[in-house]
């Protein structure tokens, strides 16, 4: 069973979600915007999605480039959590598995350290 959970409130768990993130980190995040949007039309499965250029990708000639996106889909996390605190912890692990690929690190390295 689905949890019911407002949208702000679920707003407020990603933003404690990048809260955990360290300073070290976050100071490092250049040209990316953070959006929670309902779920992804054409996968509706996904739970989060990084689109844009990674750092470690970057060049010297990256200039003019609209901001990267992270997305985090509160529907098919909210579908596939049967508690509040499973929901914590499912917008914790897409918040920073998301965030890691802005930094370049790939889904293998991330599925076999638990940021599923």
């Amino acid at each position: 069973m689905a949890v019911r959970m407002s949208d702000d409130e679920f707003d407020g768990l990603v933003s404690d979600a990048l809260d955990t993130i360290p300073t070290e980190l976050t100071d490092q995040m250049n040209n990316v915007v953070i959006l929670v949007e309902p779920a992804n039309e054409e996968h509706p499965d996904i739970l989060g999605l990084y689109h844009g250029v990674s750092l470690t990708t970057r060049t010297h000639d990256y200039a003019g480039f609209l901001p990267d996106t992270i997305t985090i889909y509160r529907d098919p996390i909210l579908w596939m959590c049967h508690s509040r605190e499973q929901v914590v912890r499912e917008v914790a692990i897409t918040v920073m598995h998301e965030i890691a690929h802005h930094f370049g690190i790939d889904d293998d390295w991330l599925h076999a350290n638990g940021w599923g």
